[in-house]
């Protein structure tokens, strides 16, 4: 059986895209939610979980930890909590900035961006190897 290695990084942009692609949609709740008295804002962890994970693998290079977790079927999911820091600076008990969900929004739909780029190279590789 042939073995290769040549996804790790195609299952590593799926995670990642997935853990943007929710965050996304935690913020658009938050805004959504701006005027719901006593909302708290949602979140979603997933760089310090990816760092932790391939640290995890004591690897010295980023391709072998990549292949590490990929070939023990990880699949890197990011944490989702309920946002206390700033319990409520708003009289109704709110958490929720507007202005600063937009930002966030913003923020995270450019690295959603990014990594659909990262995903569509990857297979652009791919198509250019197999048509050789």
């Amino acid at each position: 059986m042939l073995s290769s290695d040549a996804f790790s990084y195609v299952n590593l942009l799926d995670c990642t895209a997935d853990a943007s692609w929710q965050r996304q949609t935690l913020i658009m709740n938050n805004i959504a939610n701006g005027d719901t008295p006593g909302y708290k804002r949602q979140e979603l962890e997933f760089q310090s979980v990816l760092r932790r994970e391939l640290l995890s693998t004591h690897e010295k290079t980023l391709d072998k930890a990549v292949d590490v977790l990929d070939d023990d079927g990880n699949h890197v999911d990011g944490i989702e909590f309920t946002d206390y820091e700033h319990y409520s600076y708003r009289l109704d008990g709110n958490n929720s900035d507007p202005d600063t969900e937009q930002v966030e929004l913003a923020s995270e739909t450019l690295r959603y961006q990014e990594v659909m780029t990262s995903l569509q190279n990857e297979f652009s590789r791919f198509a250019m190897v197999c048509s050789k």
